[in-house]
């Protein structure tokens, strides 16, 4: 859509732009059909020259400035069932959209096209608000890790079977994971659980199918966790991961199935296999990478419940997630499979994140 005239009337925007009475209409992203299929979306920006930023959907695009006014727009092309993180960029610096009450921490917006499900229980919170955290803090020095971590831990609905969250600071500071989990609860859609935050230093290192970090999860934090005196049941562990985070949690599964017998998994990094983050292409290696070698030799998973899901946009994710989908039924696990409306963003796996904890552990 070329600028005209008009100005952006076919956003049901129909003051001028870069006038007053147009800022107080503006509402953050504005999305119209696309007439080959798909959405055209208006993304708009007021002050000086920037760009928009995506979380792994696109490169930056510019935005062009309406004639001399401090309006500048970008008419950015989206596929349907979109869900997206993004932020404004002006000299190096990241700002979320002052127009979008949906925000992802200080510095990031959420934007969906129509067509995009819902995501129930998720609130909107804007780049200003600051997040409830867990009252209980633990501070863990890990001899197996090394060096120190603070996990949150936080019962839900009274408490009741552990739900790990890796990359549990994204979950903390980005996303209220806290407050979604608790209206989940609340509305009947999931059992009471408790929520361990597990903060990571090093994901390339950590989650790299290394048995380090589960050895210390066993060993370390859980007795931490029972120690702390928060209403937990011990006896059942719900890991739950997204991208490298992921492939952690069903290699934990694999390897230690005495303590992993559940998982919630978006958008496992089912390409990684050893030296392949440091391939120029890490996708293009062996389809399922290193785990999918080792579903193939392993006899039974009977006493698995896994749910995965990955974004329907991540082309080059899909038959590798395909593959261990297919594998870890074949196996013998309890699984299911879903694709949500987004790419490789933490925005589209929120619904899959709560969905997949509450079906795991029926």
């Amino acid at each position: 859509m070329a600028q005209h005239a008009l100005g952006f009337g076919e956003f049901g925007l129909a003051e001028e732009p870069g006038s007053d009475a147009f800022w107080k209409a503006v509402r953050g992203p504005i999305s119209a059909p696309a007439g080959d299929g798909g959405w055209v979306t208006l993304f708009l920006w007021r002050g000086s020259e920037a760009s928009v930023g995506f979380e792994s959907w696109s490169g930056p695009v510019a935005l062009r400035r309406w004639g001399d006014t401090d309006c500048w727009y970008a008419e950015v092309r989206m596929p349907e069932r979109l869900r997206v993180t993004y932020q404004f960029l002006v000299d190096g610096i990241a700002y979320a959209d002052p127009f979008n009450p949906a925000g992802a921490g200080g510095d990031r917006s959420i934007a969906a096209t129509p067509d995009a499900p819902p995501q129930p229980h998720w609130p909107l919170v804007g780049a200003d608000d600051v997040l409830p955290l867990p009252r209980t803090r633990l501070r863990w020095a890990s001899e197996r890790l090394g060096g120190r971590r603070a996990v949150r831990v936080h019962p839900v609905g009274g408490g009741g079977p552990l739900v790990l969250l890796l990359d549990g600071d994204d979950w903390l500071y980005l996303h209220p994971a806290m407050t979604a989990f608790e209206s989940a609860v609340a509305g009947g859609d999931m059992p009471p659980v408790t929520l361990v935050f597990l903060p990571a230093k090093d994901r390339g290192t950590e989650y790299a199918c290394r048995p380090e970090l589960w050895q210390a999860v066993r060993d370390e934090l859980l007795p931490l966790v029972a120690e702390s005196g928060v209403p937990a049941d011990l006896d059942r562990l719900v890991v739950a991961g997204q991208s490298l985070g992921g492939l952690s949690a069903l290699y934990a599964a694999l390897e230690f199935p005495e303590l992993v017998s559940r998982v919630a998994c978006q958008s496992g990094s089912f390409w990684w296999a050893p030296g392949a983050m440091e391939s120029v292409d890490p996708f293009g290696g062996t389809v399922g990478g290193a785990l999918a070698e080792r579903l193939r030799r392993l006899p039974d998973l009977s006493g698995l419940r896994v749910a995965f899901d990955v974004g329907e946009h991540e082309t080059p994710m899909l038959p590798h997630c395909g593959l261990v989908e297919s594998l870890a039924e074949r196996c013998g696990a309890a699984v299911r499979v879903s694709r949500s409306a987004s790419e490789h963003d933490r925005a589209g796996w929120r619904h899959a994140l709560l969905r997949d904890v509450a079906w795991v552990l029926r």
